[in-house]
């Protein structure tokens, strides 16, 4: 849509470089072509715009099969006016001089057009193909044959509108039709998965009996060692029971040996002080027997007297402590006749 603007009784149009844009004024044309900007009078002016950019025009038809299948057609036409002059002269492309708003829709007219040009050789191909085919190998047929039909068409080019292109889309049948056809795919994918989901659970159960078994050799290995181990260590005690034995028996015998050698030195050592305690007592013996003959020697030549009072002061020695004694006539007389008497036995 040009953009209008106004400027006391005079209008200015500027365009875009996707519109082609006509001025006549009193039956003539006064300029036209694709991003004008030009002051005009709305009162004498007529204005033409056609826009000269690329277009979509999407379809959806239905079509039907050589096996009286009902199918979709989903497809998409590109195209443009590619001679705007043609096209205004043909077809009302006028808008109003004073606000730029279109008098009236001329697409719409080129898309019905554009439309049953399209269906009309898609239906005719379709109607000669069975549903089978048309679902898997009809998109490129029918996309050639609607590309040209449109690009032979004599309308088109009189309307100066020219195809740049046109894709098929789709071709789909009917949402119950299209799930039973689905079904015997479904069912063969199905059926693969379940053929993977049996062969890895039975890879799964070759892979858990691998390992029962590698864990069975390991418990068989394991228990090979540990008698192994049991008799190595039997072993090593009966070594180190030998050894003990061999090391008491050792050490027995060297205890032995040093117990007789100790006896024998304490029995040497016994004896020499045996011999020691003899030769003293023997010493002693004859030192006191020198002793006792050389007293006896020097008593021998005393007098008797002398003797008698020697003899009372051993004695008295040899007497208990004596705090008082009573001496009587009769003791005394007694005692006086013993020594008497003793003297005269001598």
């Amino acid at each position: 849509m040009a953009d209008i603007s106004r400027r006391f009784f005079l209008r200015h149009l500027r365009s875009t470089p996707t519109n082609w844009v006509r001025h006549h004024a009193k039956g003539k044309v006064k300029r036209e072509g694709v991003g004008l900007s030009f002051w005009y009078r709305p009162l004498t002016a007529v204005l033409s715009e056609v826009p000269v950019d690329d277009r979509e025009l999407p379809l959806l038809f239905h079509a039907r099969t050589s096996d009286f299948t009902d199918v979709t057609v989903q497809a998409t036409v590109t195209y443009r006016v590619a001679e705007p002059a043609v096209a205004a002269s043909r077809l009302d492309f006028s808008i109003h001089p004073q606000t730029g708003v279109a008098g009236s829709r001329p697409l719409d007219q080129v898309a019905t057009l554009l439309a049953e040009l399209a269906q009309q050789p898609a239906l005719d191909l379709l109607a000669r193909l069975p549903l089978a085919e048309a679902l898997t190998a009809g998109i490129s047929p029918v996309r050639e044959a609607v590309s040209a039909a449109l690009a032979d068409d004599p309308r088109l080019a009189d309307l100066g509108v020219a195809v740049v292109s046109a894709r098929v889309v789709a071709i789909r049948p009917e949402p119950e039709l299209e799930r039973a056809l689905q079904t015997p795919t479904r069912e063969s994918v199905q059926a693969e998965a379940d053929r993977a989901t049996y062969a890895r659970r039975a890879q799964a159960v070759e892979q858990e009996r691998a390992i029962a078994e590698n864990e069975l050799q390991n418990k068989i290995e394991l228990a090979r060692r540990e008698q192994q181990l049991v008799e190595q260590h039997g072993a090593n005690s009966r070594r180190q029971a030998e050894l003990d034995a061999a090391a008491q028996l050792a050490a027995a015998q060297g205890a032995a040996e040093r117990e007789r050698v100790a006896a024998t030195a304490q029995a040497e050592q016994e004896k020499l002080l045996a011999d020691a305690r003899a030769n003293a007592v023997r010493v002693v013996g004859l030192a006191e027997a020198e002793k006792e003959a050389a007293r006896v020697g020097a008593y021998r030549d005393l007098p008797p007297g002398v003797l008698q009072s020697l003899t009372l002061r051993e004695f008295a020695g040899q007497l208990p402590d004596i705090q008082s004694l009573t001496v009587t006539p009769d003791v005394l007389t007694q005692l006086l006749a013993k020594l008497s008497g003793g003297s005269e036995s001598r």
